[in-house]
């Protein structure tokens, strides 16, 4: 007897749903590309964290008697220097440790930001029906109408150039996608069984909008805030390289760009790595939204 009930136990856990994380692991994990790309932001992330370890040079730091020194691999290098030095004697590598922290700290600021008040739009759109719907939606549509780099560089143009304005323009012109697809979500999920039974239960409009409908719409907005983190960098990098973004000698890597523009023909180093960074940085971000998608979207689960 005892061994049929071990038997049955045994049946019923091979039949239980796997667990939520591990479903969800199984799924991404499918995305060899999405893999590669949460293991480069994760080396980032570990990079930007203990830059003050890792990087053998102060980021600002001056060597007068090593101006524009190549990289270790080519005639004139020194170890002293892997990746070579700038215009001023500074260090590109440690610069380049230290621009990621910069990098994430602006991804997080402007999908914070554009997360938070696009959610806030997007919901009382949804639930406010009508004359708010429609001034929130039509401002959201005249936003969607002007390139976003042109809008950020206005705002930017408006508030004064700094990296904090940068930041802050770049969230704005982020607004329209997170409120198009907040309130489109929030939309499908009023119509459902749940959000009915829990009107009639005498749920209030803050609890129906925070606890009831918004957690069901959290996946395609965690796909958005994964893709909108690498075009936030882009966009600073962007900004930077203007001039409206951080400014010297902050090393940031759009900035690292700007400064090294008339050194393109002679100094090859000096632009390459900066934007190799960005080009990784970006890339492993999309690469690991894509596996985000495809594990959180039911439509798209293979």
């Amino acid at each position: 007897m005892s061994e049929t009930a071990q038997r049955l136990a045994e049946l019923e856990l091979a039949q239980a749903p796997p667990h939520p994380l591990r479903e969800f692991w199984n799924y991404f994990s499918q995305n060899r590309g999405a893999v590669v790309g949460l293991a480069f932001v994760v080396l980032v992330l570990t990079v930007a964290l203990f830059a003050g370890v890792i990087a053998p040079h102060e980021p600002n730091e001056q060597y007068r008697d090593h101006f524009l020194v190549p990289p270790v691999w080519e005639d004139g290098g020194s170890w002293e220097f892997i990746l070579g030095t700038d215009a001023v004697g500074r260090d590109i590598f440690s610069r380049i440790l230290y621009g990621a922290r910069y990098s994430l700290v602006i991804g997080f600021i402007v999908v914070a930001l554009s997360l938070t008040v696009g959610i806030a739009l997007g919901l009382l759109a949804a639930f406010f029906r009508g004359t708010f719907e429609a001034l929130v939606m039509r401002a959201m549509d005249i936003m969607l109408s002007m390139p976003s780099l042109l809008l950020a560089v206005v705002i930017v143009a408006i508030l004064g150039p700094g990296l904090f304005n940068a930041m802050l323009a770049i969230a704005v012109t982020y607004l329209p996608h997170l409120v198009r697809l907040t309130r489109a979500a929030a939309i499908t999920e009023l119509s459902k069984d749940y959000v009915v039974a829990s009107k009639v239960s005498g749920a209030g409009m803050p609890r129906l909008m925070v606890i009831t409908v918004l957690p069901n719409c959290l996946a395609p907005l965690i796909v958005q805030a994964t893709l909108s983190f690498s075009n936030a960098i882009l966009d600073a990098a962007a900004l930077g390289f203007l001039g409206l973004g951080a400014q010297p000698p902050t090393p940031e890597w759009g900035t690292m760009l700007a400064e090294a523009r008339e050194f393109v023909l002679r100094a090859w180093w000096v632009v390459t790595f900066p934007g190799v960074a960005i080009l990784l940085t970006v890339l492993a971000l999309n690469l690991f939204g894509d596996g985000l998608r495809d594990a959180l979207d039911p439509k798209l689960k293979r």
